[in-house]
């Protein structure tokens, strides 16, 4: 799995690391950064992916195919 993070879209709400802070992390602007994808399962990458309030956030399965949006 692949995470993708829109640099531009991404409004800092902080909801993807909540649901999972061991994928998701802040840098110091505010902004997401990915820290680990394969460290939440999933379902948990989907679930911060679907409950982003931006939109900011695209899941790759392992060939390049988007999961989400």
């Amino acid at each position: 799995m692949q995470i993708q993070i829109l640099r531009n879209e991404c409004c800092g709400n902080g909801t993807c690391v909540e649901i999972a802070p061991g994928a998701f992390g802040l840098d110091p602007k505010g902004r997401a950064i990915v820290i680990d994808p394969d460290s939440e399962t999933p379902a948990k990458v989907l679930e911060a992916a679907e409950a982003c309030p931006c939109s900011a956030i695209l899941v790759l399965d392992d060939e390049g195919e988007t999961i989400f949006p």
